[in-house]
C-alpha cells in the first residue's frame, strides 16, 4: 500500500523537513513535490516528481526545457496542467536568479557614508525618528530598523529593542541614527544620555557601536567624529 505525504512521519514530510532543516536539505524531488502540492492515488507528490526528474536524467535544466503538454499530457498521472506551469515558472525563476548579480551590500563605515545613506529617508521628515542600521563586521550593511516616530527620548527608543534585532540578524555592529526636523544638529540631553546607555549595552553584549548620528537637512552631527563614544 502506497503512503500518501500526510501519512508519512512528520519530519520526513518535504514542508515540515524544509521549516526544520532549511531548503538546502531537500532534494530536487522534494522541493518540486512542494510547489505541485500532491501526486495522484498511485504515488506521492515526492515520488512522483521523482519519476519526471528521472526522465530528465535528473537534471533540472532539462526539466526545464519540458513543455506543458510534455508534463501534463497523460504520462504522469496527476500531473495536470496547473502544476506543469507551477515547475516551469520554478524552473524560470530560476534561470533569472542564475543571471542576476548579487545585491550589494552597502559599506558604512564613516559618517559621511551613514548620513548620505539615512539622509534622503529624513530630510522632509516634520517628525522626529529614530533608526538603528544593522552591519557586519565588515561594515556592510545587513538592514535597517525603524525604532520609534514622533520624537527621540530615552523612553522613545527601547535599546532592548536595538539588542534583540542585532542578535537575530547577526549584527556586530550597531549605528544609531535620529533627525533633527527643526535643523539643529547639536545633541540634546536627551541625545547624550541615550548614546551612553546604547554604548553600554552594546559593550555588555560584545556588539561595536559605531556611531550616533543626528541628521538635519544639509549637515549631521556625530559622536564618532566628534570624539564622544
Amino acid at each position: 500500500m502506497k503512503l500518501s505525504i500526510n501519512q508519512w512521519a512528520e519530519e520526513d514530510r518535504p514542508r515540515e523537513k524544509l521549516m526544520r532543516l532549511g531548503p538546502q536539505a531537500l532534494s530536487n524531488a522534494e522541493l518540486l513535490a512542494i510547489l505541485i502540492g500532491s501526486g495522484s492515488h498511485d504515488e506521492s507528490a515526492v515520488d512522483l516528481m521523482k519519476r519526471v526528474l528521472a526522465d530528465c536524467d535528473n537534471n533540472l535544466n532539462t526539466l526545464g526545457k519540458k513543455t506543458i503538454a510534455e508534463l501534463s499530457g497523460g504520462r504522469y498521472k496527476g500531473m495536470g496542467p496547473a502544476k506543469a506551469v507551477t515547475i516551469l515558472a520554478a524552473c524560470e525563476l530560476g534561470k533569472r536568479r542564475q543571471q542576476e548579480k548579487a545585491e550589494e551590500r552597502k559599506q558604512l563605515n564613516s559618517a559621511a557614508a551613514i548620513y548620505e545613506y539615512m539622509h534622503p529617508r529624513m530630510q522632509d521628515l516634520s517628525e522626529e525618528e529614530a533608526w538603528v542600521l544593522l552591519m557586519n563586521q565588515n561594515f556592510k550593511l545587513i538592514k535597517p530598523v525603524q525604532l520609534s516616530h514622533g520624537g527621540i527620548t530615552e523612553t522613545a527608543v527601547d535599546i532592548r529593542v536595538i539588542i534583540k534585532n542585532a542578535l537575530l540578524c547577526n549584527a556586530t555592529v550597531v549605528v544609531l541614527c535620529h533627525n533633527h526636523p527643526s535643523g539643529n544638529a547639536r545633541p540634546s540631553g536627551d541625545d547624550d544620555r541615550l548614546t551612553q546607555k546604547l554604548k553600554k549595552a552594546c559593550e555588555v553584549m560584545r556588539l561595536y557601536m559605531l556611531d550616533h548620528l543626528i541628521i538635519t537637512d544639509g549637515h549631521y552631527y556625530s559622536y564618532s567624529e566628534e570624539g564622544r563614544l
